[in-house]
């Protein structure tokens, strides 16, 4: 498990990259002159090149180097977020993330492919939700000491914080990591046969309206917390998402391997996802049970990926890193229409309680469609 540490570590990085820009907002709002659904942008094209550039370097970069992929993907990563960093216009900033993002897209599921191959079977689970556990630890470590940065300085040294992250993680991959291959590539039509397996569809389908929900909702906190509360002081309720998140990351795979039953873990997650965003503006104004929805729903949102991932490989056992690059792309994506819909709310004047109505109703589609994955296709 130590070799999956190092993978865990990139994801780290990226966990860093993908929430901090939420935080950061009002200060990119400030920088560029930029309304706060305008700098949502930002977050919508990291995720759109992370969720398109998943499945296609999944599959051109198959049966190549796993460790090389991983240090040059890691490295564009790092090149990016210092382009964001000195960006002396939105839109340059705009191109760094969408050259961030698709860096993310190759090095994460292909993290996950690799950390399964890395261990025995019977701790595959642990493995998947370790390293995915990385990208939480980023949140509830790297996001709040990003915003502190941000605070005491500017946005901007909180990404060079990540530019140092980035390269601290390029050298544990180019000292420590072994040396394997990713599978050799599917034939095409074996590809094309995997995106068109009705099991495989619902699945990512499922994966990607709770995203919309989960990951979509995230990107527009500070708004939300404004409104809510009347403070703009986001620290407390990331803290509550992210200790959330890395407690759901790094117990689900204990679960999976426990119970093996990951399609009920997944239904059970679902079911108390929506319940704890729609607890939000009913309990965030009471004492000490404000922050408890925003744990639960980091927790739920984060441990919902790794039995997912584990169903994926189960359907396609011979397929495996394409199936988790499928997912994994669907969820970024999710987060992007997400992310892209939320600001059009914010844009219209519908206020921020209104995202709140939009999450739950993209539950509702994922936990429809994940009764009829249990009853259907088993």
């Amino acid at each position: 498990m130590k070799k999956v540490l190092i993978l865990s570590f990139g994801m780290f990085a990226l966990g860093f990259d993908a929430y901090i820009v939420a935080g950061i907002i009002p200060g990119i709002s400030e920088t560029y002159h930029k309304d706060v659904s305008q700098v949502g942008l930002a977050v919508s094209i990291f995720t759109l090149f992370y969720a398109l550039s998943a499945p296609v370097f999944a599959s051109l970069f198959a049966g190549k180097s796993v460790k090389k992929i991983l240090l040059y993907s890691m490295l564009v990563f790092t090149i990016a977020n210092i382009i964001t960093a000195i960006a002396p216009t939105f839109t340059i900033l705009l191109v760094s993330r969408a050259i961030a993002g698709a860096a993310a897209g190759l090095f994460s599921p292909l993290a996950i492919s690799a950390a399964s191959e890395l261990v025995s079977i019977e701790k595959k689970g642990r493995a998947i939700g370790l390293t995915l556990g990385g990208m939480s630890i980023g949140i509830v470590l790297g996001v709040p000491l990003g915003l502190y940065v941000f605070d005491m300085l500017s946005w901007q040294a909180s990404i060079w914080l990540l530019v140092l992250i980035g390269v601290v993680a390029m050298f544990g991959i180019l000292v420590y990591l072994p040396s394997i291959e990713t599978p050799t590539p599917p034939a095409l039509f074996e590809r094309l046969k995997m995106f068109l397996d009705k099991k495989v569809t619902v699945t990512v389908c499922i994966t990607f309206f709770a995203s919309i929900s989960s990951l979509g909702l995230y990107t527009y906190l500070s708004p939300l917390i404004k409104e809510f509360t009347g403070t703009g002081n986001l620290m407390m309720y990331l803290w509550a998402w992210g200790f959330g998140g890395l407690f759901g990351s790094l117990i689900i795979g204990y679960l999976i391997d426990y119970f093996k039953k990951p399609k009920t873990l997944v239904t059970i997650i679902l079911l108390i996802l929506t319940l704890s965003i729609t607890c939000i503006p009913l309990m965030i104004n009471l004492p000490l049970l404000r922050y408890l929805p925003f744990f639960v729903w980091g927790a739920m949102g984060w441990a919902s990926q790794a039995p997912q991932q584990h169903i994926l490989m189960s359907y396609q056992p011979n397929n495996g890193s394409s199936a988790v690059a499928l997912n994994s792309s669907l969820n970024y994506l999710g987060s992007s229409v997400g992310a892209t819909l939320g600001g059009g709310v914010l844009a219209f004047g519908f206020g921020a309680i209104s995202l709140i109505y939009f999450a739950v109703i993209s539950m509702v589609f994922s936990i429809l469609l994940q009764f009829y994955s249990v009853k259907s296709l088993n």
